[in-house]
């Protein structure tokens, strides 16, 4: 049994960039999620859970998974990241890109 299986979420997930060390691809992300859904089981005792409506949702942490800070971990826009640019290149980071999500920050 799969409680997850047809579990889908509407709204995109933010994209994180760490200013620290560059990562755009590894985070460690914490979130308290309150939802509402029609669990269907059949004769067999499968689950099927339909109809998944998200009430609340809390992002309470981000972290860095190459560097391990939260305190330089910020939201960025998907227009900002280039199509093929799935490893962060070599200049120095800009701190004033997107908002800052401290591990404290209840982001």
């Amino acid at each position: 049994m799969n409680p997850t299986s047809d579990l889908e979420f509407d709204a995109e997930p933010p994209r994180y960039r760490c200013t620290a060390c560059g990562n755009l691809t590894r985070f460690e992300v914490t979130v308290l999620r309150r939802t509402r859904a029609f669990h269907h089981f059949t004769v067999g005792g499968e689950l099927s859970i339909e109809d998944l409506v998200v009430l609340d949702e809390e992002y309470e942490s981000v972290l860095c998974r190459w560097c391990g800070t939260g305190s330089s971990v910020v939201v960025i826009q998907s227009e900002q990241i280039e199509p093929d640019q799935t490893e962060p290149d070599q200049t120095e980071p800009d701190q004033t890109e997107g908002e800052t999500l401290g591990a404290e920050s209840g982001v």
